[in-house]
């Protein structure tokens, strides 16, 4: 497991064999070892304003979840859908999109956190915290 130092707290991530698995976002300004390699450099330049294509990133591991991903990197930089407008473009019903994203192991990176209720900022796994820290440093 290796870190990276954002602007909103640690973020951990397991990188091996040039692929990420997983990416964890923690609350907390506890010491971190940096590492050189393609999830810090991504994370880098997102938190620098700046666009690099994705690290490998482990598969999905249902086809739903393919199909979700796709969906939610088509999310542009600043911008959010509601559950609903989501539900719609991938044909499924928002509430099983909620839980999809509540799974998804790769925030950030696959921007989960771009995905909204229609009246209010809905939920978000690692809190409403990141999600609206991670929603207006987009929007800036």
């Amino acid at each position: 497991m290796y870190s990276f130092q954002s602007p909103f707290g640690v973020i951990d991530y397991d990188w091996h064999e040039d692929v990420c698995d997983t990416l964890i976002l923690q609350q907390s300004d506890m010491a971190y070892a940096e590492h050189d390699d393609a999830v810090s450099a991504w994370l880098s330049a997102y938190f620098s304003g700046k666009t690099l294509s994705l690290p490998t990133l482990a598969p999905a591991k249902t086809s739903f979840q393919t199909k979700l991903r796709h969906g939610l990197c088509a999310i542009p930089h600043g911008e959010v859908k509601t559950y609903g407008e989501l539900a719609k473009m991938l044909n499924t019903a928002p509430r099983a999109l909620g839980q999809a994203l509540g799974a998804n192991p790769l925030p950030i990176l696959i921007p989960c956190h771009r995905v909204i209720a229609a009246n209010h900022l809905g939920g978000f796994h690692y809190g409403k915290d990141w999600k609206k820290a991670l929603l207006n440093f987009e929007r800036e």
